[in-house]
């Protein structure tokens, strides 16, 4: 069997996409058999301009089943994550995944999409070979870009493409996972898909997370946030108004980069506050670090409708430490959190006054939630939902008919 598995991100880049997609590959790989190829096709890390490691461009791997895994990781033009840049750098990737592929045929195509390019890449070759597409949805990228968009004319302009690119790929498929269950109703139009609901989980490197020693009482609580500085994330809402109305008794730090940035010091200069820190993104080992020297591990979502589908991979690598999570989230996210993760402060998006109380109010205190680890380990997940995708090429031989656009 020949599968082509499409992700832009990959390791060793640094974002969620990557840390699903590289145990994915390799979980997958494992269960297929030394008969077996599996062609990943991604990019070079790109997630962050101020994270630069080397990746080969192409490489061939031996699993120990002896399944071939050929990855080949296209370079993409420096972006600021701005959307102009965004269809730059996929219409890069396009033409290389064209170009990389040109003359083979696949059994299957998998794509994982958190902007819908990748799986519209991946609807692409499956359509022009009439093979299965297994896609791994892990945002709305149609809902929540027209609601980020400001100008009136340019959402009503792009609203019917994407509900076309929409059709065109999801209608493809013959089965989708959807990283969040709050996507349900979103899909209920893709019916003759079948449907699994495989989260993001928690990584090794998380599973042996060291006891917190006892918190400095004259020291100021640190809340720390680590990952993406987006619209999405809204922290310029959030952190410099809390950091005020707090006061030395509490800091915050921001680990990462994104295209809300410059929104951020901007908010931080109007404040006035000296108890931010922004860093650069870090690796993973020295992100650890970070969140063991933390009192709280922040999350915070904008105060959108489309948000309130999401579920934050963040939630996943705090609720494996034993540290308080700060999750300023709404919806189906605020409902995981309720359920699954005790020792918490949660509050709605952009709700400054609520974090500040419940701050102030809660008493500090740390400890392991042993249950959540055991249920959402990344490897068991991975494992699941490998076995998935090769039952998606056992299902039937005939590809499932489009959906009518």
């Amino acid at each position: 069997m020949n599968i082509l598995y499409l992700t832009f991100y990959f390791e060793p880049d640094l974002c969620a996409g990557s840390f699903r997609n590289t145990p994915l590959v390799s979980e997958l790989a494992e269960q297929l058999s030394a008969a077996d190829t599996l062609h990943v096709v991604t990019t070079q890390p790109n997630r962050y301009q101020s994270f630069k490691v080397a990746a080969p461009g192409h490489e061939e791997r031996l699993a120990d089943s002896g399944c071939r895994v050929i990855i080949d990781r296209v370079v993409i033009p420096t972006h600021a994550s701005g959307l102009a840049d965004q269809i730059r750098s996929f219409l890069t990737y396009y033409r290389a995944a064209h170009r990389l592929t040109r003359g083979q045929q696949y059994d299957l195509v998998v794509a994982s999409s958190s902007r819908l390019f990748t799986a519209f890449l991946g609807a692409r070759f499956a359509r022009r070979q009439r093979k299965p597409l297994f896609l791994d949805i892990r945002d709305l990228f149609r809902e929540t870009i027209l609601e980020v968009l400001k100008n009136p004319v340019l959402r009503l302009g792009l609203n019917p493409v994407l509900w076309a690119v929409e059709t065109y790929t999801f209608g493809y498929a013959r089965h989708i996972n959807l990283v969040s269950e709050g996507f349900r109703s979103y899909f209920s139009r893709f019916s003759q898909a079948t449907y699994t609901y495989f989260t993001n989980g928690i990584d090794d490197e998380f599973l042996d997370f060291p006891v917190s020693g006892p918190a400095a009482a004259a020291e100021p609580k640190t809340l720390l946030y680590a990952g993406n500085i987006g619209e999405g994330q809204g922290l310029h809402k959030i952190i410099p108004q809390a950091a005020r109305q707090l006061g030395n008794g509490f800091r915050f730090v921001v680990i990462g980069d994104g295209g809300a940035k410059a929104r951020l010091e901007a908010a931080i200069q109007a404040e006035g506050v000296q108890n931010v820190e922004l860093r650069k993104p870090v690796g993973r080992k020295e992100l650890i670090a970070q969140y063991q020297k933390a009192d709280y591990l922040f999350v915070h979502l904008n105060d959108l409708d489309a948000f309130r589908r999401v579920l934050p991979s963040k939630l996943f690598e705090y609720g494996a430490t034993d540290k308080p999570v700060v999750a300023g989230v709404t919806g189906y996210a605020a409902q995981f959190v309720r359920d699954h993760l005790d020792n918490r402060i949660l509050f709605n998006p952009g709700e400054v006054d609520s974090l500040v109380s419940q701050l102030r109010a809660l008493p500090y205190r740390t400890g392991y939630r042993t249950d959540f680890v055991a249920r959402f380990q990344r490897k068991t997940i991975m494992g699941a939902m490998a076995r998935q995708i090769q039952t998606t090429v056992a299902e039937r031989a005939d590809a499932p008919e489009p959906a009518t656009v």
